[in-house]
């Protein structure tokens, strides 16, 4: 935690540095995004090819789906906290 708020600090001053956060930020958006539309194409494949699977793909896609989303988010909050301190 040390280290990010010493690099937070280092880097809070440079306009470079808060254009890369909104950068960053969108990066983290597309990527989530693309992850999850990857991750609803396999289940729905899954359940095409074994239909009496349902029940487990689903909770496996959704399960995934959410670490997907966790990761993402924590790559936006980074990008916001070089952007706003």
């Amino acid at each position: 935690m040390v280290t990010l708020t010493v690099l937070l600090q280092a880097v809070a001053n440079l306009a470079i540095a808060k254009m890369g956060a909104g950068i960053g930020a969108g990066f983290a958006a597309i990527g989530a995004g693309v992850g999850i539309g990857l991750i609803g194409k396999g289940a729905v494949e899954a359940i095409a090819r074994q239909p009496e699977a349902l029940g487990d793909i689903r909770s496996n896609m959704i399960m995934t789906a959410a670490l997907v989303e966790g990761v993402a988010f924590f790559a936006l909050v980074i990008c916001l906290l070089i952007l706003f301190t």
